[in-house]
């Protein structure tokens, strides 16, 4: 692997290992030290409220536990593949680190859902979870729940009355509750979209300049050209 490469993989390595340890840090502080649904307000518009669930990122829960955890795992090793090819194909540094970014946040969610259940304690509205023997905890192995945290609830409100159907009703704008791994999830999602319609666009406008005519050689395109 030529030395940019070799770089490019030691970076894309850092990246993983910061934000796996920084995602870990929060959890754990979180689950050992908040009651479950507790909440701490920081602003109007943002909150600490601990939570866990056995879905998918944002709280989502339409797939099985272990068919989940599963589905994860193979994910992340396809990703981890995937990202080592473009280390070694010599990718843009930013598809690099959105990549690794991606990768980081969802082995982060595997080590709750694989480890969790073992190390810990269930936590409940009245006790806070404590670190246990491995094999003690709350769940069986694949079945631990993903720690969440940040909510953002931007808009708090009740809709107007004269509204349709809902007028009346509270809402929440954003109301989802997430953490640090999900929150890396999305943001190297978005960018990884917003590099590709990039690259694309550079590509097209580089092939209309090519396939552009030369105006200085219009007048002669009646002429033929002899035969080799």
């Amino acid at each position: 692997m030529p030395e940019r490469h070799h770089i490019k993989g030691v970076v894309a390595c850092l990246i993983v290992l910061t934000i796996l340890i920084i995602d870990q840090v929060i959890k754990v502080e979180v689950k050992l030290g908040m009651y479950l649904h507790e909440s701490i307000r920081v602003t109007d518009w943002f909150y600490i409220y601990f939570i866990e669930n056995e879905g998918m990122a944002y709280g989502m829960t339409f797939i099985n536990k272990l068919v989940l955890t599963l589905f994860r795992i193979v994910m992340v090793f396809l990703i981890g593949w995937y990202l080592l090819r473009q280390v070694r194909k010599g990718a843009r540094w930013g598809y690099i680190v959105f990549l690794s970014m991606v990768l980081a946040g969802a082995a982060g969610n595997i080590i709750d859902c694989v480890c969790y259940g073992q190390v810990f304690s269930a936590s409940t509205n009245g006790a806070l979870a404590q670190v246990v023997p491995w094999g003690e905890g709350y769940a069986p192995v694949f079945y631990g729940k993903v720690v969440d945290m940040f909510y953002f609830p931007i808009i708090d409100t009740y809709l107007p009355d004269w509204i349709p159907l809902w007028g009346g009703e509270h809402f929440i704008f954003f109301s989802p509750i997430f953490n640090f791994a999900d929150s890396c999830i999305s943001v190297g999602v978005v960018c990884m979209l917003l590099f590709f319609r990039k690259e694309v666009s550079e590509a097209f406008e580089s092939s209309k300049g090519e396939t552009q005519p030369d105006s200085e050689g219009s007048g002669d395109s009646n002429e033929t050209t002899p035969n080799a």
